[in-house]
């Protein structure tokens, strides 16, 4: 039987020091189906250190849930015992992070994207409204059907989103709720279509 743990930080990118994660206000570990009861674990405390015990060797799911509606990120740690200690670096990308969030951000090094471009985004919101409404979109009217659609076609506009969405699009995943949040507005044009024509077929006009 080996005995292991796990804990998680954050690497400035200048000075390759270790800095706390605070960014998360939680980490849930997902571990192999043999643990049972200890299967799924919610850590919320850096460094969101969780320690076992085991025999096997396993690909391990770790969702971190970062704070100001940073959204949930998840992970895939190689679990193994090749060597006593050993490190896995991940990358997590946030889209437009608020304030919060941001100076927390700061502190593990540089931070892509000035504040004004953030704000000439937001800026444009209003002409991405009114662009789409020009496409014959009702954005409103595709965020009822949506909600009105059984469970199986949500599964597929799921998929729709997951297969056709682009570096600016905003979906969040809430694992433990079961639910998934898009913001339809930073969706390309030819996926609203998409979605727009799939209600109608599902729902009618």
């Amino acid at each position: 039987m080996r005995s292991w743990n796990i804990r998680l930080v954050l690497v400035n990118e200048t000075t390759g020091e270790d800095v706390q994660a605070n960014l998360f206000e939680k980490a849930t570990y997902k571990l192999h189906p043999t643990f049972g009861d200890r299967e799924t674990q919610v850590i919320k405390r850096p460094p969101f250190k969780i320690q076992e015990e085991g025999w096997g060797e396993f690909d391990l799911r770790i969702i971190v849930s970062a704070i100001d509606k940073g959204g949930d990120h998840e992970l895939l740690h190689d679990l193994n015992f090749q060597k006593e200690r050993y490190e896995a670096e991940h990358k997590i990308t946030f889209k437009n992070p608020k304030a919060n969030l941001l100076e927390k951000l700061k502190e593990s090094g540089s931070v892509g994207g000035e504040e004004n471009g953030v704000k000439s985004k937001r800026g444009d919101e209003s002409a991405k409204k009114k662009k789409r409404s020009e496409k014959g979109v009702d954005m409103e009217r595709l965020a009822d059907s949506l909600q009105r659609l059984g469970e199986e076609d949500l599964l597929q506009v799921v998929q729709m989103v997951h297969d056709n969405k682009t570096a600016d699009t905003y979906t969040k995943n809430d694992v433990e709720q079961g639910e998934f949040h898009v913001d339809l507005y930073t969706l390309p044009d030819s996926l609203v279509r998409m979605l727009w024509d799939f209600c109608v077929e599902k729902l009618g006009s």
